[in-house]
């Protein structure tokens, strides 16, 4: 299991920035960090915190920096457990790839619970006293919709969701998931209608999961 003090470098979330107009440059030095750290392989958990608290205050509200990163990212840019996701059979395929290789890019976690109607993701911390800002929390609950998405290719839409502390506009974020937001609650979770999980992705592809998931798995150990 990987150290949760050692956090491989965003590098397709510096490829996210460029393609909104912000350098890695700026958000490093709004961070207060050194510049060579961008092309460190690994950061540790408070710097991986101050990269998204800086790209956060260069966006300046939560909500709109959410929105524009989780819709802007390209695919090609996309690691290879997202890819393994992003290919996957179906919605369900996709997310229950995403909550177990997840274990491999700490310092959150996903966990997932089914009922009869509803499909709940909870985004949890590991082994971290500092919890994470709020863009960070917003993104990985935003990406996961995203991924339905883009992987159908239908305009899918959220149950609820819940956040533990503000996003800033609300009202672009439910525009966007498509649903109420609760914020103040003691948890960060996505709630997806069960149905949407059968859903079949455009994006399947059966060769690259033949190579990725035996790679991936053995990562995790």
């Amino acid at each position: 299991m990987a150290s949760y003090t050692r956090i491989k470098s965003p590098t397709g979330f510096w490829a996210g920035l460029r393609q909104l107009g912000i350098t890695p440059h700026e958000v490093i030095r709004k961070a207060g960090l050194p510049l060579t750290i961008i092309n460190e392989p690994v950061v540790n958990t408070s710097q991986y915190f101050s990269i998204w608290q800086a790209y956060s205050d260069l966006i300046d509200d939560t909500a709109k920096g959410i929105i524009k990163l989780a819709t802007g990212f390209e695919t090609v840019h996309y690691q290879p457990i997202v890819l393994a996701a992003y290919h996957a059979r179906d919605y369900r395929d996709a997310l229950t790839r995403m909550a177990r290789y997840k274990q491999m890019c700490p310092p959150e976690n996903l966990l997932i619970t089914e009922g009869d109607e509803n499909y709940t993701i909870e985004l949890k911390w590991l082994n971290t006293e500092q919890p994470g800002p709020s863009m960070l929390i917003g993104i990985t609950l935003a990406f996961l919709l995203e991924l339905g998405r883009k992987g159908t290719a239908q305009p899918l839409t959220a149950k609820s969701v819940e956040f533990s502390r503000s996003m800033g506009n609300v009202e672009s974020l439910e525009e966007y998931f498509g649903c109420r937001i609760q914020i103040g609650g003691n948890c960060n979770k996505l709630i997806l209608h069960r149905s949407d999980l059968e859903k079949p992705f455009v994006s399947y592809n059966e060769e690259l999961l033949e190579v990725l998931t035996p790679v991936l798995d053995q990562s995790i150990g």
